[in-house]
This record gives C-alpha cells, sequence and structure tokens, in this order.
C-alpha cells in the first residue's frame, strides 16, 4: 500500500490543509495518511478532522494513527515534516529572553540570529534520528521539509541524513501577490524569477508582456514608503540594494545589521518593526485554539478547499509525470554560481516522475550574493557546531551572524551563548 507519513501531524490545521489537499488528489487516493505526534491529544484531533474530512470528500484514503515513529514511517513514499522542538514554552521563551537580557532585540527568531541558531541546534538531532529511521524502514522515501529553519534543517537531511530532501516555504508563493497587492497593482499575466536562500530570495525577474514592471514597483514603493505600512523594512531593501526579497518585512528586519539597534531606537518607529512578534503570535495561537478547534469540529460536514501549499502538488507531479513548478530548497550543487556549494538555496525546481530537478540560475547581482552569504556563514557554522558537538562554532556562528555582530561584542557574544546553552538544558544535545 502507498503511504504518505506526516510528522509533527498535531498541527491540526496544517495538517487538514496539506492532507486535505491529498484526498482532493486523483492520483493520491488510496494512500494510507500515516499521522505522528508526541502530543497525544493533538494527534487524536487530527486523526478524528481527518476522518470526518474523508467522508465529506468521499476520499478513498485512509488515515492511521502511530505511538512508534519508525512504524508510521515504515514503506512510507513520502514524508512530510512539521515538527517544532521546544515549542513556545520553554523554548521561544529561552531564545528571546536571554538575548534580551544582553540587549539583543529579535521579532521572529526561528530563521537566523541568535534564536534561529538555537532553534536549529535543537531540531537537528530530531532530524538526524528521523533520517536514521527512514534509512532502516523509507529509505527511498522523499521528505518534503516544511520546518524551520528551512535552510539548515534541509541541508542536513540532504548531507548528513542521507535522504531526499526538499524544503518548502510559503514566502516564495506569496512574494509576488503580496507587493503586487500592496501597490495596487494587477497580477494577471505576470512572469517572475526568483531565486536565493530561504528567506531571503530575490525576485531576479517581473515582468508582463515582456515589460519590465520594476521601474514602476519602484516608483510606487517610493510613494507608499511615505507612509506606515507593514513591509518597510523590504521597501527599504529594494531601494537600497535594487531588488525585492520574499520573506516578510518583520523577517527580514533581524537577518540584517542596519534595522534594529540600540543606539538609533528611532528605526523601530520608522520602519514599523515588531519586536517579540512570535512569542506575540505563539500567545494568541494558543489562547485562540480552543476557539478554532471548536469550530473545527462543529460541523459533521467538514469541507475543504485545495490550498496552495506544495506537498500535494509535488506527489501528484511524482505520481503521475506531469510535471509542476516550485520554488524548491536544495542543495547548491552549481545552480546559484556565487554562492557557496555547501549551502542550500532557494530556486525555481521541475517536479515529475524523475523527482526534482532544480533550476540552473548562475550569478546573482554581485550586492545580493553578498547580502546572502552573509546568512550562509551563519547557517553552515551552526551545522558544523551540531555535527562535531563543538562548542566554539556555536560561538562562531553567533559572532557572524549580521544582527547580532552589530549590537555585541564578542565577549558578550560567548557569554549569551552560554547562557542560553545552560537555559536550554536537555533540549539541546551536549557540546565539548
Amino acid at each position: 500500500m502507498n503511504k504518505i507519513t506526516f510528522l509533527g501531524a498535531g498541527s491540526t490545521v496544517f495538517v487538514k490543509n496539506v492532507l486535505g489537499d491529498v484526498m482532493m488528489t486523483e492520483a493520491l487516493q488510496d494512500f494510507e495518511l500515516a499521522l505522528f505526534d508526541i502530543d497525544a491529544e493533538r494527534l487524536s484531533d487530527s486523526e478524528r478532522l481527518l476522518q470526518s474530512l474523508a467522508q465529506s470528500l468521499g476520499s478513498r484514503c485512509s488515515v492511521k494513527t502511530y505511538v512508534d515513529r519508525k512504524e508510521a514511517l515504515r514503506g512510507a513514499k513520502y514524508v512530510i515534516n512539521a515538527i517544532q522542538v521546544g515549542g513556545y514554552d520553554p523554548c521561544t521563551i529561552t531564545d528571546f529572553e536571554i538575548p534580551k537580557k544582553y540587549g539583543l532585540r529579535q521579532t521572529i527568531a526561528d530563521t537566523l540570529g541568535i534564536g534561529g541558531i538555537f532553534r536549529n541546534l535543537r531540531t537537528i538531532p530530531v532530524m538526524l534520528d528521523f533520517a536514521k529511521d527512514m534509512q532502516e524502514v523509507c529509505p527511498d522515501a522523499w521528505f518534503l521539509n516544511y520546518t524551520n529553519p528551512m535552510a539548515v534543517l534541509t541541508n542536513v537531511m540532504n548531507v548528513h541524513g542521507g535522504i531526499k530532501t526538499v524544503g518548502l516555504c510559503h514566502s516564495v508563493q506569496v512574494c509576488v501577490p503580496h507587493l503586487f497587492d500592496s501597490l495596487g497593482i494587477d497580477q494577471t499575466g505576470v512572469v517572475a524569477k526568483i531565486a536565493g536562500i530561504n528567506h531571503m530570495a530575490w525576485l531576479l525577474e517581473v515582468t508582463k508582456d515582456g515589460v519590465d514592471l520594476y521601474p514602476e514597483i519602484k516608483r510606487l514603493a517610493r510613494q507608499k514608503q511615505q507612509e506606515t505600512h507593514d513591509d518597510m523594512v523590504r521597501y527599504e531593501l529594494m531601494h537600497r540594494f535594487g531588488y525585492y526579497v520574499t520573506e516578510s518585512s518583520e523577517h527580514s528586519a533581524e537577518y540584517h545589521p542596519y534595522f534594529i539597534k540600540r543606539n538609533y531606537p528611532e528605526l523601530i518607529e520608522r520602519f514599523n518593526i515588531p519586536l517579540d512578534e512570535y512569542p506575540r503570535r505563539c500567545v494568541n495561537q494558543i489562547a485562540d485554539w480552543k476557539e478554532m478547534r471548536e469550530k473545527l469540529f462543529a460541523s459533521e460536514n467538514i469541507q475543504h478547499t485545495r490550498s496552495h501549499e506544495y506537498a500535494s502538488h509535488i506527489m501528484e507531479a511524482m505520481e503521475t509525470d506531469r510535471p509542476y513548478k516550485i520554488g524548491g530548497n536544495v542543495m547548491n550543487n552549481g545552480l546559484i554560481t556565487n554562492l557557496p556549494r555547501e549551502a542550500c538555496v532557494e530556486v525555481p525546481c521541475l517536479v515529475d516522475g524523475s523527482g526534482i530537478s532544480p533550476t540552473y540560475i548562475g550569478d546573482l547581482p554581485p550586492q545580493l550574493a553578498a547580502l546572502n552569504r552573509t546568512n550562509i556563514n551563519t547557517q553552515l557554522l551552526t551545522i558544523e557546531a551540531a555535527i562535531t558537538g563543538k562548542k566554539e562554532h556555536i560561538y562562531h556562528a553567533a559572532m557572524l551572524d549580521p544582527h547580532t555582530a552589530a549590537e555585541l561584542s564578542m565577549d558578550d557574544i560567548v557569554a549569551m551563548c552560554d547562557d542560553l546553552i545552560e537555559a536550554h538544558g536537555d533540549w539541546l544535545p551536549k557540546f565539548s
């Protein structure tokens, strides 16, 4: 029997979107949808929801939960990953509160920065455990990774886990629609080319009927910057570096050394930067879950409309050999020629029966490659720390992080890392 395994299946709303899409895809009917999560209550919620959805949609997919991860993976053809290690309490709180004691403020802290480094360090061992299980029970499966930090975890699974992995992020899909909606431009017939690294990929080309739309985009963006709005950091980056970046302004503010600065507190208001944004979202999501849960289960006839998530389209393309284009995170095997080969990059990919074929990009504009490399430096040193178990590489990763290095001395960075290691306790492996 064909099998799709979902790791982190307690994320009930996301499970509904992704596996609801599967249930609506003819090529994926008769697959077993295998659910695994360490939270038994949330896992039960997801099972109940999917059983009801399968009945409403008339899907032939079967739904089964597992308490044994290896059995959930056994024989899987596709594995979807949406885990979060450590959750909001205690780990996200730790990622924000300890740096704050050193005067280092963050917005999201799930990709780069000191928060991203430590999210990686506690997640990588779990991912490598997944890879070990998969090597034993489903070595040929495709691993579809939705978990952040995307670039590092996708890199680790490919290089150190030996598992065919593609990283999937929403930022490429929503980049042009968000920009055009914000500027009031019609998106019909627009053709775009996007490449770079996850959360810092670039809108390299954007045309309509062969006409370059960037001059008009930049003209309208300059006007919009005269008022307060929620994308001011990205517009400023476009003004200074020439290109629009995929990930939101709250994310982008902490990937660079220019925006969150103690000596320039006025920048926070000037660029409308929401400090401590991710903890606020976590608190709100936790508070709203009870009401959301009641709404999900209020109807006996649960419905679903196929979402924009890539997962079902990828699996459909592989099953049918009908090509589908995605923006995927893959290893840089000569794809972007002025970024390190060791890096994970985000490029257009063609998916079909032969798997995932990334697109050759060549050189990025030099200023964009330079910005990407500042983030890649920290990514690669975080991997080095996780794989070697050497604490010194944690310090190196943090000292090379653009935002952290711009705010703190080397002594403070080392002390902060030590405090974070101690506070995380058993959520981290032991470092020498």
